[in-house]
């Protein structure tokens, strides 16, 4: 019978399949800015301004050059439209020009510090529900899932974000303001100036990108997708160093990296092709729009319908314009891997766990009550079609160690996360102390309960942190009586530095059977009723396992102990023993 743990991965692996629009990737992400929305718009108005004073930077020295010719040229007879030009002293356009140049500047940087503030602040917003999101999937929702592509999303994707909060939002903004404005004020010269202006600021700010967005968006989601998966090889693989040494994998390993490396440069390189032709089809329509419009105010010049100075102001109007639309069609050169990373990001946010938590703040040892045990009556259980409990009855009675005895997949792991309410049943109902697991308080029920796995995971930190996650705040004495408890005080005792030791990444500097003491001595810490040990021995010789069991039935003389294993051995210490075989209980 399958444990259903690869039903689970089949569960969660397509989550980020169904992918959804540029443009609902980008109004999702925008609507997280909403808490710093004030400061999104001053960044806008600063860019928007800040443009502006370059554009027009270029524009004055052009009239500097339109002024020479309408005073210095003696009897030369140049139609005017704007007469304005010839009043204004050549000393205060270039006061002008001095006082653009210094605003240029300082704009820049006060728009640059508002988008990369907003950035920075949403990125650890994100994070943090990030964080939150899988402590609520979790474990059913991530059992199974690749750890590499987790780590992938956790900090590459969000990285990436960095580039739409800082340098997509405002942009857009600031590129289709900038235009409006280019646009009426080279409108004022004559409307078609104007009209072709505005075609060629639309043709290079949106038709462009969106044309090469679409068609390399699928290549972006492909490579942050390759990414991920091979962070997850490379962790893989740096797990399983000492079995690919063992039995000669190395080069086989090798070759596999390899490929996906090559794999992954070939999307990479597809990208940057397609970055290449963008970027050539960008400048050569700014080229032509420009020679378009020096074409176009001549003739509208020769047919006197635009002074001299229209022919200069607006072709160079037009060629120095471009700024804000140029840095919005760069964007979607790196935008198809920001929104694919946008993508996984959001799907994840709105994934929503197979078990909701229920609210409440109320601490088992609160409940006056005497503990009444548990009880399962009636349970069906199954991953996807695969069923793994089947009317299962059993009632756990307080103070009473009951073993539950059967195979590798039979069930049993299955009914204690029935009882921690990891998965809700499909049928029947686990109860806790007389009420239904689905309408206890998330908080309260996991007070009521130690449970320790068959794997003991062990942080990088020290064994007595280790040990006192299960009740923080502890007192030394306290965790140094948990691990009497578990057997494993005499071998952190000889240890050199005792309970300051550091274990490791992942415990890799313990044995099994030492990190399995370590997850039982947090089970006795963290001094509850109800009891759950799935194969708390498998790990263990003869000799610790009956010093531990000893200490089981000494201390859970007063506990709801829930013992499950499939060694006989075991089972010694239980009170009553009950045989599950393909998800029956006898």
């Amino acid at each position: 019978m399958s444990t259903g743990k690869t039903r689970t991965q089949a569960d969660t692996s397509g989550v980020f399949q169904n992918r959804r629009s540029a443009l609902r990737i980008m109004g999702s992400l925008i609507g997280l800015v909403k808490p710093l929305l004030h400061v999104m718009l001053a960044a806008i108005l600063f860019g928007t301004t800040g443009y502006l004073c370059a554009i027009f930077l270029t524009i004055l020295a052009g009239q500097v050059v339109v002024h020479g010719l309408l005073t210095g040229a003696a009897g030369m007879s140049v139609p005017v439209k704007h007469m304005w030009l010839v009043f204004t002293p050549v000393k205060t356009i270039l006061t002008g020009m001095l006082l653009l140049a210094v605003l240029r500047g300082i704009l820049h940087y006060a728009e640059q510090y508002c988008n990369h503030f907003i950035a920075f602040k949403l990125l650890a917003i994100i994070r943090h529900r990030i964080f939150a999101a899988l402590r609520k999937l979790c474990p059913a929702k991530l059992e199974g899932r690749d750890r590499g592509d987790l780590i992938s999303l956790i900090t590459t994707d969000i990285e990436l974000l960095e580039v739409f909060y800082a340098h997509t939002i405002s942009p857009i903004a600031i590129a289709t303001l900038t235009s409006l404005i280019m646009v009426l004020f080279i409108g004022n010269y004559h409307w078609m100036a104007g009209l072709l202006a505005a075609s060629a600021y639309l043709l290079v700010g949106a038709v462009i990108p969106v044309w090469n967005g679409r068609r390399g968006g699928e290549r972006g989601m492909e490579f942050r997708t390759g990414f991920g998966e091979l962070n997850s090889f490379v962790l893989d693989s740096l797990r399983g160093l000492d079995e690919t040494i063992r039995y000669g994998q190395g080069d086989r390993r090798k070759e596999q990296l390899s490929q996906r490396s090559k794999e992954l440069a070939d999307m990479q390189e597809a990208l940057s092709r397609m970055e290449g032709s963008q970027r050539s089809f960008t400048n050569l329509t700014i080229l032509a729009a420009s020679f378009g419009m020096l074409a176009l105010t001549v003739w509208l010049y020769a047919g006197g319908e635009m002074g001299f100075e229209g022919i200069l102001t607006c072709t160079i109007a037009m060629m120095g314009s471009f700024g804000p639309t140029v840095a919005l069609s760069s964007l979607s050169n790196n935008l198809n891997q920001t929104l694919a990373s946008g993508e996984r990001v959001l799907s994840l946010l709105e994934e929503t766990p197979m078990t909701e938590e229920i609210p409440g703040e109320e601490d088992a040892r609160e409940r006056k009550q005497e503990f009444a045990g548990a009880e399962a009556k009636d349970v069906t259980f199954a991953y996807e079609e695969d069923v793994i409990l089947e009317h299962c009855s059993l009632k756990w009675k307080p103070g009473r160690i009951t073993g539950i005895h059967g195979a590798s997949g039979s069930g049993k792991s299955t009914l204690l996360k029935l009882l921690m309410r990891f998965w809700d049943v499909k049928e029947g109902s686990v109860s806790v102390d007389g009420e239904d697991v689905r309408k206890l308080p998330t908080k309260c029920l996991r007070s009521m309960e130690s449970y320790v796995t068959q794997e003991t995971h062990l942080f990088h930190d020290s064994i007595a942190n280790n040990i006192a996650i299960a009740k923080p705040g502890a007192s030394g004495e306290e965790i140094i009586e948990a691990a009497k408890k578990a057997s494993v005080h005499d071998f952190i005792r000889s240890l050199p530095k005792g309970y300051d030791t550091e274990v490791g990444e992942l415990g890799d500097t313990l044995s099994g059977g030492e990190k399995q003491r370590i997850g039982i001595a947090r089970a006795f810490l963290h001094d509850t009723d109800l009891i759950l040990l799935d194969e708390p021995t498998s790990n263990l010789d003869s000799l610790n396992e009956g010093m531990i069991l000893k200490s089981l039935k000494e201390s859970a003389q007063k506990k709801t102990v829930v013992l499950v294993s499939h060694r006989a051995s075991t089972m010694q210490i239980a009170d009553v023993v009950y045989e599950m075989e393909s998800g029956r209980l006898s």
